[in-house]
C-alpha cells in the first residue's frame, strides 16, 4: 500500500467518524469523558495482540486505536480547540524536537542517552510542569507507575550502571518480606515488604527491557490456562478438581506442564 491509499484509507474513516457522530445516537452522546475509558481498553488489548505475535490481531486492535484517535480528535474540533491535522502536526513537530541526534547535530552513545535527552528536553517544553517526578499520571497500572518512576530517577543519573545493584535489591527484598511473612509481621509491615519487593521486581524487569505489565499478564494467562488443564485431567481421571486435596492437583499441576512443554 502506498503513500496515496494511506491518505485515503485515512480520509474515509475520517468521513465515517464524522457520519457516526451525526448519524449515530450512541455516538452523538459522547464526550472525551466518556469516550476515555473505551481509548484505555483498546490500548491494553492492543498490548495484548502484541504480546500474543498475532498480526492479524494486531491489526484488528490498531484500528481501533486509530478510530479512537480519529474520535477524540473530532471532539476537539467541534469546541475549536483543535482537530486531527492539528493533532498529527503537533505530534510531528514534538517528536522532531524530541530527536536532536536524528534531525539535529547532537550524538548519543545509545538508547539509554536518547531517554535522558527526551526527558531533559520535555522538562524545558513550555506549558509543562517542573519537577523530576512532574506529569507522572497517578492512574497508571502498578507496574507501569513503578517502571515510569524509576525511569524518570533514571534519567537524573540516579541508576547503577550493571544489573548487579537491582538484583540484589530483588533479593534483599524477597529476603526481608520472606522474614516478614514468616514472623507473622504486622499488616503494615507486610503491606510495605509486599510494595517494595513488586518495585524491585519492576527495576530489574525496566534493566531487562520487559514490559512488567505485559509480562505479568503472559504469567497469569500461563497459570490460568495450566490450572485449567490440571482440572481436565482431574475430570478424565473421574474426580472433580475441587475435590482433590492440594497434593494431588499439584501434581496435576506439573503433569499439565510437562505435557504443556511436550
Amino acid at each position: 500500500m502506498g503513500r496515496e491509499d494511506i491518505e485515503a484509507a485515512l480520509g474515509a474513516l475520517d468521513e465515517l467518524t464524522r457520519r457516526l457522530r451525526v448519524e449515530c445516537p450512541w455516538d452523538r452522546e459522547q464526550d472525551e469523558r466518556s469516550i476515555v475509558p473505551h481509548t484505555v481498553e483498546e490500548a491494553y488489548e492492543l498490548a495484548d495482540a502484541a504480546n500474543s505475535g498475532d498480526d492479524a490481531k494486531l491489526l484488528d486492535e490498531l484500528g481501533d486505536v486509530l478510530f479512537q484517535v480519529h474520535f477524540l480528535s473530532l471532539l476537539l474540533e467541534e469546541r475549536g480547540a483543535g482537530d486531527l491535522a492539528a493533532v498529527a502536526e503537533h505530534c510531528r513537530q514534538k517528536l522532531i524536537r524530541r530527536h536532536p541526534h536524528v534531525f539535529s547535530d547532537v550524538e548519543v552513545s545509545g538508547a539509554g542517552e536518547v531517554l535522558r535527552n527526551w526527558d531533559a528536553i520535555k522538562q524545558e517544553e513550555p506549558g509543562r510542569e517542573r519537577g523530576l517526578f512532574a506529569e507522572v499520571p497517578e492512574n497508571l497500572p502498578g507496574p507501569l507507575l513503578a517502571r515510569k518512576v524509576q525511569r524518570r530517577a533514571a534519567s537524573s543519573g540516579f541508576d547503577p550502571e550493571d544489573l548487579d545493584a537491582p538484583l540484589a535489591g530483588l533479593g534483599g527484598s524477597a529476603a526481608a518480606l520472606e522474614a516478614s511473612a514468616r514472623a507473622g509481621a504486622a499488616p503494615e509491615q507486610l503491606f510495605a515488604d509486599v510494595g517494595d519487593a513488586l518495585f524491585a521486581v519492576v527495576n530489574v524487569a525496566r534493566r531487562v527491557k520487559v514490559d512488567p505489565e505485559l509480562a505479568l499478564r503472559a504469567s497469569a494467562a500461563r497459570f490460568r490456562d495450566r490450572v485449567e488443564a490440571a482440572a481436565a485431567l482431574a475430570d478424565q481421571a473421574g474426580t472433580p478438581w475441587t475435590e482433590l486435596g492440594f497434593d494431588a492437583q499439584l501434581a496435576l499441576y506439573a503433569q499439565a506442564r510437562l505435557e504443556e512443554d511436550s
